[in-house]
């Protein structure tokens, strides 16, 4: 399905692009097997070092930037990764405390990391693996950090960054002796930003892995290889300091105010692209999700619409739906890619998604929005859903079209352990999801009808300008209920059950119930409740 990113006004949003930017590098903090804030520290400290070795605003500006932004890339080809290496989580943090220019250290990590894949499985199948594993490795490394950074800079130029990010972003496995890649810079062709955050950030791994003094040791032990001799010699000069924030973690608002030169605010328009990119980057995770968080989007809009639940409250839906998955990249690709059926514990990984997009999204006042949204697409209305097992009552109408938007476009989609069901085999599964009392009917309906269905039985079609809400709740007032009545049947507030009746009798041109009451029975709107 296309983005309706059309469709947004121009006005500004109050997001700043940095909270956008900062919120992409929690999710890569989680994509690259690193805690939280990993991403924020180093921004902190990059900067910081920056200052001492007397960049400019412009050039502290990258090494802002590249901070944060450095892994927007890492989710192209982790799938490859996860089939020849196990859990790539687990490999990519054990990749940040060695030395990728030392091939036995390259070797005995690749080694150990698939003989934990692959363990209990006999010798025989080991040393296959083993052998598979290590003689792929060259290739597939090259191919996925070439796809990194092609993707980092195809990403970046959609957040609206200038040339010289971009380029950074096209450079951040290269090392100062040649012997990084995809294209073996050597030296001062390597930018200064990509110099000081690659050696930041190695160091905060190695920090949080051994400690401050074997993480000096090993630094000063790669000067003149991996790491600029001049950005060593500073950094270890003010290690203390370094050292202090590796061991803490900055608050949201320091390291927006750490940005330098001037801060840009996103427009309606340019948030909901930047919310696309983050669909994008997501997506990417597996080749079974590709374009799928832009499908959910897109049926989601719409069906909030057709729900009358206002247009601003239908573009946050929108953006809601781009965003909704950005925490699966916490899971390995070895479970999103698994044919078969999930163990316990792969479940209980899988259902921690939804919680991850939660928090990705909710350090940003500008995001939190979207996350309170996003982070209920799995829940359902009898409490069987995830990650908090909600109920009804503690669901908006926004995240009951979230969740059948996102039912129904995955259905519809092939995945590893099954085909793709037909438009109407997925039709049929959410009218029984919603038989069965897990999904809203109104906002169930509306995500068929928006995705090309007829309505599922005579008398739902709209009538007056109702919504679909709007008609559960005329038929509730013609059976006799009373606004609280109405609202524990439709697991809504009070105040909320008063607003859908008031538009109703607005819509319909009466001022009571019993007005309402002969309206319904004029239409043969009665005896069919949601």
């Amino acid at each position: 399905m296309a983005q309706r990113t059309g469709a947004f006004d121009s006005g500004a949003t109050g997001v700043r692009r940095a909270d956008v930017v900062a919120a992409l590098s929690l999710a890569t903090d989680l994509a690259m097997g690193q805690p939280m804030a990993f991403a924020l520290r180093s921004c902190v400290v990059a900067v910081r070092l920056g200052e001492e070795l007397g960049f400019d605003a412009a050039q502290l500006g990258d090494v802002y930037y590249e901070a944060l932004l450095r892994y927007i890339g890492c989710n192209a080809e982790t799938h490859v990764f996860a089939a020849l290496f196990g859990d790539e989580l687990e490999l990519r943090r054990d990749f940040a405390t060695i030395d990728p220019g030392k091939l036995p250290d390259v070797l005995g990590m690749l080694a150990r990391r698939i003989g934990a894949a692959h363990a209990g499985t006999g010798t025989l199948h080991l040393a296959g693996a083993l052998a598979r594993g290590i003689a792929a490795a060259p290739s597939a490394t090259h191919e996925a950090f070439a796809g990194h950074c092609e993707v980092a800079q195809r990403l970046a130029e959609r957040l609206g960054f200038g040339p010289l990010v971009i380029r950074a972003l096209g450079q951040i496995y290269e090392r100062w002796d040649g012997r990084g890649q995809p294209n073996g810079l050597k030296g001062e062709a390597i930018l200064p930003a990509v110099r000081v955050v690659s050696l930041v950030q190695d160091a905060q791994a190695l920090h949080d892995a051994h400690g401050a003094d074997a993480m000096l040791a090993i630094v000063r032990g790669r000067r003149g290889t991996a790491y600029d001799p001049v950005v060593v010699d500073r950094f270890c000069a003010s290690a203390a300091r370094s050292c202090g924030v590796f061991a803490s973690e900055p608050t949201w608002d320091e390291v927006l105010a750490l940005e330098p030169g001037v801060h840009a605010t996103f427009t309606d328009a340019e948030l909901a692209r930047a919310c696309v990119a983050i669909a994008d980057f997501t997506d990417l995770k597996s080749p079974y999700t590709a374009g799928h968080s832009r499908g959910v989007a897109a049926l989601a809009a719409r069906a909030a619409e057709r729900c009358g639940i206002g247009r601003s409250d239908a573009a946050t839906v929108e953006l809601a739906g781009y965003v909704h998955d950005v925490g699966s990249v916490a899971i390995s690709s070895g479970i999103w890619c698994k044919a078969g059926a999930l163990g316990e514990a792969e479940t209980e990984r899988v259902r921690m998604h939804a919680y991850y997009t939660e928090r990705v999204l909710a350090r940003s006042p500008g995001l939190a929005r979207l996350g309170a949204i996003a982070g209920h697409h799995h829940e359902r209305l009898d409490g069987t859903g995830y990650h908090r097992a909600a109920r009804g009552a503690a669901l908006t109408p926004a995240a009951k079209i979230l969740a059948a938007a996102d039912s129904y476009q995955a259905m519809t989609e092939t995945r590893p352990h099954r085909a793709a069901l037909s438009a109407d085999a997925a039709a049929a599964t959410l009218q029984r999801e919603v038989r069965e009392g897990r999904l809203d009917p109104d906002a169930a309906n509306a995500v068929l009808a928006s995705a090309g269905h007829a309505p599922p039985r005579a008398g739902r079609e709209l009538v007056a300008g109702l919504t679909e809400r709007e008609l559960s709740v005329l038929r509730l007032l013609a059976a006799g209920m009373a606004t609280k009545q109405v609202a524990a049947r439709l697991q809504i507030a009070p105040k909320t059950a008063d607003n859908h009746i008031q538009s109703v009798y607005s819509k319909i041109g009466v001022s009571t119930r019993a007005g309402a009451t002969l309206y319904a029975i004029e239409h043969g709107l009665t005896g069919s409740f949601a």
